[in-house]
Parts: C-alpha cells; structure tokens; sequence
C-alpha cells in the first residue's frame, strides 16, 4: 500500500507540473517547457560520455535515455561522477564505462517482458478469405505471427518504482514496432490495430487503445511514445480513429463509453491557443487550424548529442531554443525529418515547423471531430454529435480555404509568414502555399467528407497520377533526396494505407484499380524484402522492389508494427488471386 501511494503522487506531481506550465498557453510566442524527469536528465550525461568514449559508429544516442537503474539515482550519479577521466575533455575509458553501464543499469528493454497475446491463434477463424495463392497465404501467416514477437508487458518493477525507469508503467499489454522502438508509439498504433483487427485480435487492439486513455488521463493528451522524455509532445492524432475501427468490428459500446472523455480531452488539446491558428480568407472569414507545436526548447533527450552538433551553427541561445523547439515538432508530426518543415530544402537547420500549418494535421482533426459525432450518436449523445458535425463542417472548409489549390488538383500545407506566427491571426496569401509535392498533399482523400465527392476525385487523382510520386515499389513520401527518411526515396506504410484506402472508399471504378495496383506494388515489396532478409521493414525503397529505406538519424529498422499491419488490411482488402505473381 505504502508504494501504491508512492506511485501516485510522483505521477500526481509530474501531471501538476504539467498542468501548471501549460496553463500560460495564450501567449503564442512563449514556448511552454513540460520538464522530464531527473532520470532523463542524467541519462542524457551518460549518453554524450557514452559519444566521447565509444565514439559515433554504431552509436545509437536512445539507447543510453532507455536504460533502467539498478540503483537509485543519487548512489548511480555519485559513481558516475567519480569516474576516472582523462585529457582535456575528461574521456572516460571504453573499460570504466562499460563496467559502470554494467554495475549500474539494467539493459535497455529489460523492463519490458514477453507477453503472449491471450487472443492469439496461429490460424484465425476467418483469416484472409480472399487470399488463395497459397505461397502469398503461408507468407501472410507469418506476418500475423510476427504479432506475437512485438507483443510486450510492462515489468511490474515499472509501477513499483516508476524513478527507477524512463519507460511509463502502461496498465495493459503493448505492440511494439520493433527494433530500437521498445516502447508503444501513438501514430503507429493506429496501423497496428488495423493489422490487429485483419488478425482477429481484438482484445489486443483494445488494450493498446486502454493504455492511450491511460496516457490522456495522466498527462491531458497521448503523448509521442511511453516514456518519460516524450511527455512534452503528442504524435498524429488518431485515438479516436483507433477506437471507430474497433467498434465498426466489436460493436463493443462500453470502449466507445470508456474513450469519450479522453477523445474530448485530446480535441481539446490540438484546439488550445500552442496549436490553434486563425487564418482570415479573402472574403474575410475566419479559418481555425491546428499546427505542431511541442513543448521543448531543450534538446531532444533521446536524441541529445546529435540535436547539439546540429544546433552548434547558432550564435545565441535563443536560436537554439527556437531550434530546439521546431525540431521537437518536427518529431511531433511522426515526419522526422522531411523537407517538409525546412525554409531551405538543402539545410536541415532550417526547420521551422511551428510556423506551418500542415494538411494532414488538419485532417487527422477533422477525422477526430468526425469520429466523434459518430461515436457520440453510439452512446446516444445527441448534443456532442451536433456540436462535432458543427465543427467537422468548420474545418473542412477551413482545410479547402487555406490548403486546396484547384489549379494544381492538391491541398498545400501553409506556411506563416515570418514574424506573425505569433498573432492571433494573419491573412490568407496564395504564395505562402508550399508547392513542393508531398504524399501529404493527398491524405484529404481519405476523409469521406472528400473522398465522397466524384468530381473532386477525378481532379485529385489526375494530379497525384501525374505527379511523380508513383514508384514500382509504391508512393515516394517527397520529390526530393534530402537525405531525410520522410523524403524521396523512401516509402512508409501510414501514407500508402491512408491514400490507397481515400481511392478505394470513393466508389470510382478508376479509382478503386488505381487503390489495387499501388496495394499490390506494396505488398510485393514487403514480400520480397522479408524472403530477402526474413524482416519486414520500417520503410522501403520505392524505387526498388524489396530494398529497405535509408537516410535519416538512425540505421534502418525491422519488425516492423506499421508495415505489418498495413501488410495484413491491404491482404484483406483486395486478396491475392491464385494466378497472380508476388515475386517483383
């Protein structure tokens, strides 16, 4: 009893900081500061003495942030203080810290624990029907068990001593992605309950969505994964689209009962004034939208020794924090990193993410108002559906004042224009519209708001026909080679499912063939890159049938949640005939 009540008021106290530094959000300009916990912060001196040491190959900087103690935190920092160290910038040696890393912490992931799906079968009832090429079929099979791979729980050591760990004690089981990725991730899960529901896995799907509420309760929104140096950022908000596809398949009432207030809470969120920008049309009616906007000025913890090099080109300390900052949203918006958020294409400290309004943000909340109304009609919440649909309506015409762009059969994201992002309002211009093409520029599709409207998708898939994003082995996230992994020529599961099944959902013949041909190129890729490697990828080449993506912060990465559930809803979706060939 005496460590239950432990528990509860060191998250009482980390929920009331967070509180009390969010409530000044008003002041557009002011970056509000959601602190980590001391753990992190000398995680991160841990892991800049782990660069000096071991050097930068094979250094991956989360590692060291994912690390538990064995021992409390002023006995291990005391040890660590009292390291040898020698030269000018006080190296440890290779052997000293690996005895201390060894003698101090357990290894990263051992706080998390196997866990054996309760509603896993190796063969589910219904599995697939459409699927009749037996090679194709035996292949989806082990995908479906990849889930068992990915399936975690967290240690009970976690809630008996939550300062001991920077993974939060989540009350259910959790998928993972895979890989680096030993913890639950809010926009993935989205892809791995659709893969989920393809397995039949339902009491799975539901748990993740319990541990998401658990997140809302405890902080006032999903936070960007489960750890406690990511409670000062959210991801694509998809709770809500989470809990509508597991109540279209369950008819489980109860969920929908038990997720409208935290779904309520989280709209609340991406509506307060660090999100909220109010953009005035030419006929001078006003448009409300939403934009990243993370609450961290510091370096990224899981990302600290890299984020300081990039941002060493600064003079001032308050570039930094700007810096900082945008590149905390940037990892916001799951797209880390794309030209996308860059000023300048070819320099990556030009990110300036807080100061655009980005498409597919504004659609994810307009998805949230949509499922909302719905999922209110459910329980019989008359007055909560109308307010919705009211809002729903506002936004969709906000996203076609701001974003579309007839002439060129898309929707742009919006950039501020310098020195107003701090306003209450700035007025609409034409040149502010990023014209570079993005997969973003066709998620609008998949809301049916648009993609029930023909002409509108005649329109929109002539444009994204034409515009160079089609590849052999699926949709390129961007035209251009940046070197970022959500740039060209890298493909990523969410964008293929989000804009094949916009296609699919309009009802157009046309439509539909073009949905298939990009589901079957998808497909075929996973395929031969598992046959290849015995993996499925995070991300792929589009440009070569079964090579992995590249570019970015990290090395590639397997398992993988989202592929494998995109994988498994387009098999169920359009089959695979016995007579057609998965090989490239």
């Amino acid at each position: 009893m005496a460590q239950q009540i432990l528990n509860l008021v060191f998250f009482s106290l980390l929920f009331l900081t967070t509180m009390t530094l969010t409530r000044g959000l008003s002041k557009k300009c002011r970056v509000t500061v959601v602190p980590t916990t001391p753990l992190v912060t000398f995680l991160e001196r841990v892991q800049e003495t782990a660069l000096d040491t071991f050097g930068e190959k094979n250094f991956d900087a989360k590692l060291y942030v994912d690390l538990s103690l064995k021992l409390n935190l002023s006995k291990t920092e005391k040890a660590f203080d009292g390291l040898p160290r020698s030269g000018e910038n006080g190296t440890v040696s290779v052997k000293d810290l690996k005895e201390f890393i060894a003698t101090y912490f357990d290894d990263a992931g051992d706080d998390l624990l196997y866990y054996d799906p309760v509603d896993f079968v190796p063969e589910p009832e219904g599995f697939l029907l459409k699927v009749k090429n037996p090679e194709v079929r035996a292949w989806a099979l082990e995908v479906h068990a990849l889930w068992k791979n990915l399936s975690r729980k967290v240690a009970d050591g976690v809630r008996e001593q939550p300062e001991l760990h920077t993974l939060l004690p989540l009350p259910e089981a959790v998928v993972v992605p895979g890989s680096r990725f030993i913890e639950v991730y809010y926009w993935d899960s989205y892809w791995v309950i659709r893969g989920l529901l393809a397995s039949k896995m339902y009491e799975t799907a539901k748990a993740i969505v319990t541990n998401l509420i658990f997140l809302v309760d405890t902080y006032g929104y999903v936070l960007n994964g489960s750890r406690a140096y990511y409670t000062n950022r959210s991801q694509p908000p998809l709770l809500s689209a989470m809990v509508y596809e597991i109540y279209n398949r369950t008819f489980d009432v109860e969920l929908v009962r038990k997720a409208l207030p935290a779904m309520l809470k989280e709209h609340a969120f991406w509506n307060s004034e660090i999100h909220k920008v109010t953009i005035q049309d030419a006929q001078g009616c006003n448009h409300n939208l939403s934009r990243y906007y993370a609450m961290w000025n510091k370096p990224r913890p899981e990302s600290s020794t890299k984020d300081k090099e990039s941002a060493s080109k600064f003079l001032s300390d308050s570039e930094k924090q700007q810096f900082y900052h945008d590149i905390a949203s940037a990892a916001e918006s799951g797209w880390d990193f794309s030209t996308r958020w860059m000023r300048n294409t070819s320099e990556f400290t030009t990110l300036s993410t807080t100061s655009i309004l980005p498409v597919d943000l504004n659609v994810y909340i307009l998805k949230m108002e949509l499922d909302i109304a719905f999922l209110a009609n459910v329980l019989g919440n008359k007055a909560t559906m109308e307010s919705f649909l009211e809002a729903a309506k506002a936004r969709k015409n906000a996203i076609n004042s701001v974003f579309w762009n007839g002439k060129k059969g898309q929707w742009f994201d919006y950039r501020l224009t310098n020195g107003t992002i701090c306003k209450e309002s700035e007025t609409w211009q034409a040149c502010n519209q990023n014209q570079n093409v993005y997969a973003s520029n066709f998620i609008p599709l998949w809301i049916d708001l648009f993609h029930s409207d023909a002409a509108l998708v005649k329109n929109v898939m002539g444009s994204f026909q034409s515009s160079g994003l089609i590849h052999v082995a699926g949709i390129a996230t961007s035209l251009i080679n940046s070197g970022q992994q959500w740039d060209f020529p890298n493909g990523w599961a969410p964008l293929q499912h989000m804009i094949v099944e916009g296609l699919l959902r309009s009802g157009l013949k046309e439509a539909r063939s073009l949905a298939e041909d990009i589901a079957v190129r998808w497909i075929k890729t996973n395929y031969v890159g598992y046959k290849k490697t015995g993996a499925i990828h995070e991300k792929y080449d589009v440009q070569k049938c079964g090579e992995p993506g590249g570019g970015g912060e990290y090395i590639p990465q397997t398992g993988f949640g989202w592929s494998n559930g995109v994988t498994l809803a387009f098999l169920e979706e359009f089959g695979w005939p016995e007579d057609r060939n998965i090989g490239c």
